[in-house]
């Protein structure tokens, strides 16, 4: 059974936050909109989660955090989504040289990377840490793990890294395991570098050979000379909620209807079959468009 909200959006993705912490301090950080998390999930609980969402057909797993590579657990995580559940992560990439080719073998089929400047100086000044290239190199060891294709998220900050998408892009030209993809600055702290993407996007279109829209949040990937990038634009965009096909889990256990609000939460710590399905069943209805 396929669950669907009250807007008739069926919700065939679930993304589930491992941890709150993260060895990064980034400027920007939502922490996926966790205002105050407790205790972190167990294993187990997670693998009872993934069971309920495979008995509703969802069809992949996204691993977040904070910064997931810090659960010591991840493998067996990972090991416990159900056959025929796509799984992937997304992680800042500090940690991933040493993990990459175990999470393959667990059974995970990609990565995103998040990596806001290929500019040593500046990737300091937006993560607090000089970890670029220890970034890099988790890049290269997911490359040849096989956990493709690598998305590179690139928070896009007016003033501190929105000269950069051309070098983006001249790095991932001509390789097709890599993807960049633009993101819009959310509103969750005091973080103020918002550039509008509006204006790029139609630069990007004007630039591309070919334009494909994306089944999830029908986003745009555009295809430039040798180059893959697509456009996140969550503010203000009808589009992202009305195709909206996730079902969110925080780390401390409760089923997250959507990014944006932090009011509709619900608790499934400690519930088990039937009374953890009827709970997914109440967070999906309970999932509206925040943008319409």
């Amino acid at each position: 059974m396929v669950l669907k909200d009250s807007f008739n959006r069926p919700v065939s993705n679930i993304r589930i936050s491992l941890t709150p912490r993260c060895n990064l301090r980034c400027i920007y950080c939502h922490r996926e909109g966790e205002v105050k998390p407790e205790t972190e999930m167990s294993k187990e609980e997670i693998a009872e989660i993934l069971r309920v969402a495979e008995k509703f057909q969802i069809r992949s797993v996204k691993f977040t955090g904070g910064e997931p590579l810090l659960r010591k657990d991840i493998v067996d995580i990972v090991r416990s989504v159900p056959p025929g559940m796509e799984s992937s992560m997304t992680t800042n990439g500090t940690l991933l040289a040493q993990y990459a080719h175990d999470l393959k073998a667990a059974g995970m089929r990609r990565v995103n990377v998040s990596i806001d400047s290929i500019n040593r100086e500046t990737y300091k000044k937006i993560t607090g840490r000089d970890d670029l290239d220890k970034v890099l190199g988790g890049m290269q060891a997911a490359l040849e793990a096989g956990l493709t294709p690598i998305k590179i998220n690139m928070v896009v900050l007016e003033g501190i890294n929105d000269h950069e998408i051309d070098d983006f892009l001249a790095y991932i030209r001509g390789n097709r395991n890599l993807v960049l993809q633009l993101i819009e600055l959310m509103d969750f702290n005091s973080c103020d570098h918002h550039t509008k993407l509006d204006g790029l996007e139609s630069s990007l279109a004007a630039r591309s050979k070919t334009i494909i829209t994306r089944r999830m949040h029908h986003r745009k990937k555009y295809c430039l000379d040798g180059a893959e990038v697509e456009v996140v634009r969550p503010k203000h965009n009808s589009e992202f909620c009305a195709f909206c096909n996730r079902l969110r889990v925080t780390s401390d256990g409760k089923l997250k209807p959507c990014l944006l609000r932090t009011d509709n939460h619900v608790d499934i710590r400690g519930k088990h079959g039937e009374e953890l399905e009827e709970l997914f069943r109440k967070a999906v209805m309970l999932r509206e468009p925040f943008y319409r």
